[in-house]
């Protein structure tokens, strides 16, 4: 397809821009119906707009000790898209980008020994991210279904109510709430490159019962450029196949999943998720050769002869389809 000069292409997961059309109603608190809205392959709200012809990926860069590097330059990095290397266009450091938040509970009956945990972590990690007037958190439980507690919100006392007044039951649909929490509501403030989005899940990583599958919701959570951090409620000192699941879907994106063994030690783990949201670096570049195939192309983001520092990022993004 010829693009008209000046048009840009939103690439999904990376930089997309995404307009919504006929968008349904934002499910009111204590209504279950998320989960059973769309079966899989049902996409046909989902309308890309040719806006912008860049891809941006947002970035973190530590040292082997997990401290953050802040003092990098565009000269600093190479990017390859493809195999193929990518000349950067623009760089930035952000570190006050607002805030998106999503925070996931699983509230599925093989976590009811760790409800309450699974609560205070939600409850901690609210309290040590969220900025008033700045930042927005909704907060989603999942089970068998998959229900808006509360909708995108700076009220911190309607989310710390919101977290006390769920209560475990049912199986579990962990893959759901990550594709709708990331299509529904994630995906739709514009433009892409000025908020940072992120999904805080805090349950087991297991799923007995949703309609999408584990690449279905990572796809979902890649166009919509969301960074996902897990908390393991595996208190249990071996590693569980649900830990594998959020290790895989937290690497995918450019987040990272903890396990910590007691609510003592959550404070390091939401200090560590608050950090690196607000510590990041910015790459614009404009994909050589540019296509619009529908399919997945991986990036790569590298520092230039430093094999000392670990670099974190998202590992690629789907590219519209005309």
């Amino acid at each position: 397809m010829r693009l008209r000069k000046g048009l840009v292409l939103v690439l999904l997961a990376t930089g997309i821009s995404v307009a919504q059309k006929d968008q349904k109603k934002t499910p009111v608190a204590g209504q279950k119906s998320l989960s059973t809205q769309q079966l899989p392959g049902e996409d046909a709200e989902t309308r890309i707009t040719l806006d912008v012809t860049r891809v941006n990926v947002l970035f973190t860069v530590t040292d082997k000790k997990g401290r953050f590097i802040t003092d990098l330059g565009k000269d600093d990095f190479d990017i390859v898209e493809n195999k193929k290397q990518q000349t950067i266009q623009e760089f930035t450091a952000e570190s006050d980008l607002p805030l998106r938040l999503a925070v996931l509970v699983d509230t599925s009956n093989s976590i009811r020994t760790e409800f309450k945990f699974e609560q205070e972590a939600a409850v901690r990690f609210m309290q040590s991210v969220l900025r008033p007037r700045t930042d927005r958190m909704m907060l989603v439980s999942f089970d068998s279904a998959v229900e808006m507690v509360s909708d995108l919100t700076d009220d911190m006392k309607a989310l710390e109510k919101g977290i006390r007044a769920m209560r475990p039951g049912g199986g579990t649909s962990l893959y759901d709430a990550i594709y709708f929490s990331s299509k529904d509501k994630l995906m739709l403030d514009q433009p892409r490159d000025k908020f940072r989005r992120a999904m805080i899940v805090i349950g087991d990583g297991d799923d007995t019962e949703s309609r999408f599958t584990r690449d279905q919701a990572l796809e979902m959570a890649q166009k919509a450029d969301v960074v996902i951090y897990a908390i393991s409620t595996n208190t249990k000192r071996d590693d569980q196949d649900g830990d594998k699941v959020l290790r895989y879907l937290a690497e995918e994106t450019g987040g990272q999943a903890f396990f910590p063994f007691k609510v003592e030690d959550l404070d390091q783990s939401f200090e560590n998720i608050a950090n690196e949201l607000r510590h990041q670096y910015n790459i614009f570049y404009r994909p050589e050769p540019l296509k619009t195939d529908g399919l997945y192309h991986p990036v790569l983001v590298k520092t230039k002869g430093r094999k000392d520092l670990v670099v974190r990022a998202r590992k690629g993004y789907y590219a519209p389809k005309f």
